[in-house]
Parts: structure tokens; C-alpha cells; sequence
């Protein structure tokens, strides 16, 4: 079909560097070119917080479930200040959304970020591919031919060298306001290191009664400790971590001298200053239905997951315990210290989009700042 406010189709493709070819109709900024790894997510709701996640930085995204756009888009749903993913494939694109709360479409968005889109692509044999072959770096065009496209593609570079957290956080420290009345002059102050957050967590941390100062992840451990904090969240965030080396001195310093929660790519950032190693895998856990055992209470919660690192649980050094475990595939979900104050999470406890059942971690993480006082 044409999408309302188009005159014509105009055939796009993208192109994956196996060489496979996907056909479908430009949406979105039309005649502008996408590269990068192409990854699926299967929640069936949720696109404009997950075009807007961070941790999607230099990434295509592939929703799974086929229909897109059909609830508009509205000013309350977003995770950051702007769409963060470069691509976005999909089976279906909606042009009449139903929804009182929707200002435009999906199409209207993505043209206004200047965010190229494609439709009409079989999502389901797309996502059948990168299952078996693993995530691959891809192109969205609508120029040339697929083998052109092509060779722009291997020309680029891999998503594993590039810094893409530099990309998305924020340029200098700002105070997160938004939330109920005045806080009291004994408030937890929460100093949040910016690897790519996800303004939910600023929210939950805002409505749970804490000062919430956020800093970019290039912050020095003096700076942060000027700001004199109850406790530090490593945030979520895009990209191999073993390319922060900075952010990962930082979480050093901090550990132990202060109460720590890492989340997803701050998770892997505390484990690698621990001594821990990570490791990518196949094709990353997406979405909003992935079941985790917490080992503490043997509570089996369904998570929001957007990664594709993990940490590896062999050698990890002594005093560190894996605390959290995913049920799929056993891989490491979360980790503690027995002398550190200190919980880690590889999911998103703070959903947006995704189950809200690990909104318990930053009571957890409360109780972690009340004790060391």
C-alpha cells in the first residue's frame, strides 16, 4: 500500500553483508542510507520507546511482530532525546494510528528525525536468518543495485570497533527534576554515569524519592565524587564494552566506596573492572519476554533485555557471585559482591517497553544506600 502523504512507492532494499537481499518500499526520510548491524526485537509493542533507546545506537532494528505504527506516536513514550536507532525494517507500517494520544505517525517521525525506514520486507524470514547466521551488519537504500550496496557495506566499519557510546550520551551534567513534589533535605542522591540511559530509570529513581544527577560516562572518579553521592548506576548503553576503558577505570575507583548498581552495559562495565570478561553473543537477547531466576529467592520474573554482549561467568574473580540467571540459554543475568555494595542486572529493570516486574531492583538498590550510611 502507499502510505498517506506519499504519491508513489519507491522500492528500497536492504542488503546484509551474507549478500542476502530483502525487498520492500521506502518510509521515513525517504532516499536516505542506513548502515549497521541488524538486530530483531519481539515485544509486540513498544516501537517508539525502542527507536528512541540508546543502547540501539548503530544498529538496524527488525520488530518481530509484523503491524508497526498502529498507535501512533505521542509525546510522552520516549527514552531519549531523539531516535537513536539508523534503520528500521518492518512488515507492516501503519498510516491511519488509533490512539488519543498520538500526534503523528511513525512514518511522520522517522522523516522528521531523518531516519531512513523500510516496508513490505518479510520480517519473519529476515529474523529466521539472523538466528542461524548470527547478527550481520546491513544497508538500507534505495539507490543503486544491491551489489553496490554492497560493497558501500563492507566498506564500512564493523559495529564491534566503533565507540557508539560517545554518540548517544549526554554532552554535560544536568539534574533530573521530573517527578512528584519537593524532596527532602536527606533525599538519596543518585549520580547516574550516562552510557546511553534510558529516561525511565531517571523517572523510577525520581518517584522512589532520590536526587537524580546525571553525568556523562567520561566523567572522572573526582568529578563524580564531588558531587558528593549517596549511591552510582552505571546506565544501559550501546556497543562492546571492552572499548571503555575510561568508563571502565572510573567503575573501579567507585566500587567499594560507594554503592554501585550497573545496568546491561553497566552490568558488563563493573565486571570487566572486577577482573570479569565479556563476550558477544550470536544474535543478543531483544525483547520483552525473556525469563530470569533470581538466585536469592529463586524468583522467576519476565524481563526486557536489549544486548548483545554478556559476561562470561568463567573467572570471575573471587568475591564476585552471579546472582541472576537467564532461563533460555543460562547465561549470566546479574551479579553481587560479598564485601562490596553492589547489584548488577544484564536486563532493564526499567523496562520501557517490557514487563514492569524488576521495578523491585532499585528498592534493592535503596536498601543497598540506607545500609552503608
Amino acid at each position: 500500500m502507499t502510505l498517506i502523504g506519499r504519491t508513489e512507492e519507491r522500492e528500497a532494499f536492504l542488503v546484509l553483508e551474507d549478500g542476502s537481499v530483502h525487498r520492500g518500499y521506502a518510509f521515513g526520510e525517504v532516499g536516505a542510507e542506513a548502515i549497521g548491524e541488524v538486530v530483531f526485537n519481539t515485544s509486540m509493542v513498544g516501537y517508539q520507546e525502542m527507536l528512541t533507546d540508546p543502547s540501539y545506537g548503530g544498529q538496524i532494528l527488525v520488530p518481530t511482530y509484523p503491524l508497526q505504527g498502529n498507535y501512533g506516536i505521542n509525546d510522552r513514550d520516549v527514552e531519549s532525546s531523539r531516535i537513536q536507532v539508523r534503520g528500521f525494517v518492518v512488515r507492516e507500517a501503519c498510516d491511519l494510528p488509533s490512539n488519543r494520544l498520538s500526534t503523528r505517525t511513525l512514518d511522520d517521525f522517522l522523516r522528521d528525525e531523518g531516519v531512513p525506514g523500510i516496508y513490505g520486507v518479510d520480517t519473519r524470514a529476515l529474523t529466521r536468518r539472523i538466528r542461524m547466521a548470527g547478527v550481520m551488519m546491513g544497508i538500507i537504500t534505495t539507490e543503486g543495485s544491491p551489489e553496490e550496496a554492497l560493497t558501500r557495506l563492507r566498506e564500512a566499519p564493523d559495529y564491534g570497533s566503533l565507540d557508539l557510546v560517545s554518540e548517544v550520551i549526554t554532552a554535560s551534567p544536568y539534574e533530573w527534576t521530573e517527578g512528584p513534589g519537593e524532596l527532602p533535605p536527606d533525599a538519596p542522591h543518585i549520580v547516574v554515569m550516562d552510557e546511553g540511559l534510558k529516561y525511565n530509570i531517571l523517572r523510577l529513581l525520581r518517584r522512589r524519592g532520590c536526587a537524580v544527577t546525571v553525568v556523562p560516562s567520561s566523567t572522572s572518579f573526582d568529578d563524580v565524587m564531588a558531587l558528593r553521592p549517596s549511591g552510582v548506576l552505571l546506565s544501559p548503553g550501546p556497543g562492546d564494552p571492552a572499548l571503555l576503558e575510561g568508563v571502565v577505570q572510573t567503575a573501579g575507583g567507585l566500587l567499594g566506596r560507594l554503592p554501585v548498581m550497573g545496568i546491561c552495559l553497566g552490568h558488563q562495565v563493573v565486571a570487566r573492572a572486577l577482573g570479569g570478561q565479556t563476550y558477544k553473543l550470536k544474535f543478543g537477547h531483544r525483547g520483552g519476554n525473556h525469563p530470569v531466576k533470581d538466585l536469592a529467592t529463586d524468583l522467576v520474573t519476565i524481563t526486557a533485555q536489549n544486548h548483545g554482549y554478556a559476561v562470561d561467568p568463567d573467572g570471575l574473580p573471587t568475591g564476585l557471585d552471579v546472582s541472576h540467571i537467564n532461563l533460555n540459554d543460562n547465561t549470566v543475568e546479574g551479579l553481587t559482591h560479598r564485601e562490596m555494595p553492589l547489584l548488577t542486572i544484564q536486563y532493564h529493570s526499567e523496562a520501557s517497553p517490557g514487563p514492569l516486574d524488576n521495578e523491585y531492583l532499585f528498592d534493592r538498590f535503596l536498601d543497598l544506600i540506607r545500609e552503608y550510611r
